[in-house]
């Protein structure tokens, strides 16, 4: 359904109120014109007759037409200095007020300017002024004025500058209304946007710790499998073939999980891809497993009583262990054995890996991965506590301590 254009009255309204602000100096000079317009025309009115209140024509004095040419005038610079043209005006109105009889409504241009003051400046400012303007235009009417104090003509300059006070302090509080709401619209949508990027950046650092976990664990196993293949495939041709299939089986795993990570950055449109609940401590054993058909001794010992686990801490476990069995494998040496052991402790579960390797490439950083860092991080985000480092006697200690009910770290959190 096509929109409704806005009808041709608005759109004219627009335009103008667009060359309006395109062109400021020339809106002032066209309110100065009419200013002075409908002052010279009510100069020519004579409100007081010989019987009573009536109206008729008379002729303004000459003092009265300069004065009102010197107020319109100012307001032409209205905008760059609204407290002069304000003086300015009100000094012209002053003069009137006390020396002609009948007046001619020279406080006209006095009352513009009154209102341009108060659109521009504070609230406090411009009662301040108006007062002022008030008191000493209404003041000087009464007193020096050859009118009775209590005539309209006093009165009315004392309800005009107020009123022209007040719609423009009104004025100036809408457009600081509005501009306060562009403001907030503005600095909301930044908000999401910095938020979406947030997001954005710690998911792309979640894929990336998941990819180095199964690209680190599977291929250390290939690795060693294939080594294993290729020692024995001349003498003992039947454990190089029972090699080969754990080789085949770690890659298969291996690409398996790829896929259903990888399938995390498709697009809604995309075919979808085939994905697998994510491991967790009920797949202990079956790691510990792969493992040790890989020629390393691995003990698992558990003391969680069953406990169910959050579906992050229990992933955030399963992938800590891996990590370090992946380590051992890789640094420990070949004769180093690994000791496995989940125990809840309070509201916490407690991982812990160790083993005894010597090997002389024994500290996981030392090849200049990411291994440690990546298991740091993932603990870190579930508020949990990582500490590694060798142990007394020789081996490697990896200990996370990860919250059963947890929340994540949320940005501004201290690590």
């Amino acid at each position: 359904m096509a929109p409704v254009p806005p009808p041709a009255g608005t759109r004219t309204l627009d335009r103008a109120r667009c060359q309006a602000k395109a062109h400021p100096s020339a809106l002032d000079a066209a309110l100065a014109a009419a200013v002075l317009v409908c002052m010279v025309a009510g100069s020519f009115v004579d409100p007081h007759g010989d019987s009573g209140v009536s109206w008729g024509l008379r002729t303004p004095a000459p003092l009265s037409l300069i004065l009102m040419a010197v107020g319109a005038a100012a307001l032409v610079k209205r905008r760059r200095a609204p407290m002069l043209v304000l003086a300015v005006t009100a000094t012209a109105s002053l003069i009137e007020s006390v020396t002609s009889d009948p007046r001619a409504p020279v406080a006209m241009s006095a009352v513009v300017a009154l209102f341009t003051v108060a659109v521009t400046t504070d609230r406090s400012t411009t009662w301040r002024v108006a007062l002022l303007t008030m008191t000493v235009l209404t003041g000087a009417a009464m007193l020096g004025g050859p009118l009775p104090w209590y005539a309209q003509e006093n009165l009315g300059i004392f309800a005009w500058t107020g009123m022209a006070a007040a719609a423009g302090d009104a004025v100036r509080s809408r457009k600081e209304f509005v501009h306060a709401i562009r403001e907030r619209a503005e600095r909301a949508e930044r908000t999401r946007e910095e938020e979406a990027r947030r997001r954005v950046a710690e998911e792309r650092l979640r894929i990336a710790r998941d990819l180095h976990d199964v690209v680190a664990h599977h291929i250390a196993l290939v690795n060693v499998q294939a080594g294993v293949a290729a020692h024995v495939m001349d003498k003992r041709p039947d454990q190089a073939k029972e090699a080969l299939a754990h080789v085949r089986e770690a890659s298969r795993s291996a690409l398996n999980e790829l896929r259903a990570t990888v399938g995390l950055l498709r697009q809604s449109g995309d075919p979808e891809a085939p994905t697998e609940p994510a491991p967790g401590l009920d797949r202990l054993e079956e790691l510990a497993g792969t493992f040790r058909n890989a020629g390393l001794q691995v003990e698992v010992a558990r003391a969680d009583n069953g406990t169910t686990l959050p579906a992050a801490v229990d992933l955030a476990a399963y992938r800590v262990i891996q990590e370090a069995l992946t380590n051992v494998q890789k640094h420990a040496g070949t004769e180093a054995k690994a000791e496995v052991s989940v125990v809840r402790v309070g509201p916490n579960v407690e991982v812990t890996v160790l083993d005894n390797g010597s090997g002389e490439d024994h500290d996981p950083d030392s090849g200049g991965g990411h291994g440690l860092l990546g298991m740091r991080e993932r603990v870190t985000a579930l508020r949990g506590t990582l500490t590694t480092g060798p142990r007394y006697g020789g081996g490697f200690r990896v200990h996370a301590i990860l919250p059963v009910k947890t929340r994540p770290r949320a940005s501004g959190d201290p690590v």
